[in-house]
């Protein structure tokens, strides 16, 4: 019977991990939705939330402004979220190089690039672009975004966000950096087989059309960009538009980054749950499903695992074996993160990075049970990091 227990562990973990790639892949070799992509440069309004960012905000505008795309065809909006920093008065002095800003009082982000995307309204401009403070995006970058939408099927394109190189290493970062890597591959099969799952809020754009304000407790990017598949539009993967953001500082800061954003996740799926009727979206059901609700449950059978570790040894050896493999990586991940310097070894970074994000699921479920709703945040802030040398 232990067996079976096990085996239905492996199995709660291994189907969102390796099936799914698996059969997405499967499905983008057999099945692919070609995007018919061109060199076109409509008119966009670039949105920028900022809530206490003089850190950051000057170095965003300069790379905003220095940008390879035609400049009266780009306008770029600071919305300060009720900034009590100095980033109003650093924001306001890129006003006579075209910067438009919104001095906003405090409501959260949503709140703001709702407030952002009614003030541009009359600019003109047919496609929304929006970006986190701290991106700095490769010099092309809006050129490759903006490309999908030659295709007119297309309604929104996820940029890639890469995290840059920091100065001292972080406890996590290596895990951190294999993880996008494995999801940057996700994307390009995701958007072979139809529409990539969601964007990051560090690059993405959508047709203007297309904007559905966000509500103020579920993760801004994914609402947006989601809406783009609830109006039946495709939302498509531009790897050429690449977006460089520092990892976060450290454990305790990373925790609660994110806790906090898979708390609004689960509450931006609920919010789309219409999209989990296979009926409606196909194929993207399943993904949505087992990308964005089943890999964040994936803690529940790895618990259970632990649990079963000091029984295994009635279980037959493969699953024996596999029981005692998750209890030590559990235990070599969390030595990791109680000693950080640990983490220059690459296995401890990936097995600190795993039990972080699992730990910071479950306590991101019991507030979704609790029904705990997060509306707005302090700013963590990220490690020191040279964009430069990560280029």
């Amino acid at each position: 019977m232990i067996d079976v227990f096990i085996a239905t562990c492996l199995a709660g973990i291994l189907i969102p991990f390796v099936l799914y790639p698996f059969v997405l892949w499967l499905h983008a070799l057999l099945a692919p939705a070609p995007v018919e992509a061109d060199d076109v440069t409509p008119k966009v309004d670039l949105l920028i939330a900022a809530h206490d960012e003089q850190a950051s905000i000057a170095a965003r505008l300069e790379n905003a402004l220095s940008l390879d795309y035609p400049r009266d065809r780009l306008t770029i909006w600071v919305a300060s979220d009720g900034s009590t920093d100095a980033t109003v008065e650093i924001a306001r002095r890129f006003e006579g190089r075209g910067v438009r800003l919104l001095d906003l009082p405090r409501g959260g982000k949503a709140a703001a690039l709702i407030a952002a995307v009614e003030a541009s309204k009359d600019s003109g401009a047919s496609v929304l672009a929006f970006s986190d403070a701290n991106s700095d995006w490769r010099a092309d970058a809006l050129r490759e975004l903006v490309r999908p939408m030659a295709d007119e099927s297309v309604g929104g394109v996820a940029g890639d966000q890469r995290y840059v190189a920091p100065d001292r290493a972080a406890d996590t970062a290596v895990g951190e950096r294999g993880y996008w890597s494995f999801d940057r591959q996700l994307k390009r099969w995701q958007t072979r087989a139809g529409n990539a799952i969601s964007a990051t809020g560090a690059i993405y754009a959508i047709r203007r059309e297309l904007f559905e304000p966000p509500p103020p407790d579920a993760t801004d990017d994914f609402m947006i960009s989601t809406g783009v598949i609830a109006q039946g539009r495709r939302l498509v993967f531009a790897e050429g538009a690449v977006a460089f953001e520092p990892p976060a500082d450290a454990s305790g800061g990373e925790f609660r980054r994110k806790v906090r954003i898979i708390t609004r996740g689960l509450r931006a799926v609920a919010y789309r749950r219409a999209l989990l009727r296979p009926s409606r979206t196909g194929f993207y059901a399943i993904e949505l499903l087992l990308h964005k609700l089943w890999r964040r449950m994936t803690w529940i059978p790895l618990l259970l695992l632990l649990l079963l570790a000091p029984f295994a040894h009635r279980a037959a050896l493969p699953f024996a074996l596999a029981s005692w493999g998750a209890l030590a990586v559990v235990g070599v991940g969390a030595l990791g993160l109680a000693r950080p310097a640990l983490t220059r070894f690459r296995v401890v970074s990936v097995a600190s990075y795993l039990v972080l994000v699992n730990a910071a699921c479950a306590f991101a479920t019991r507030n979704a049970v609790r029904g705990h709703r997060v509306a707005r945040w302090d700013t963590e802030r990220p490690a020191a990091a040279s964009v430069e040398s990560a280029r």
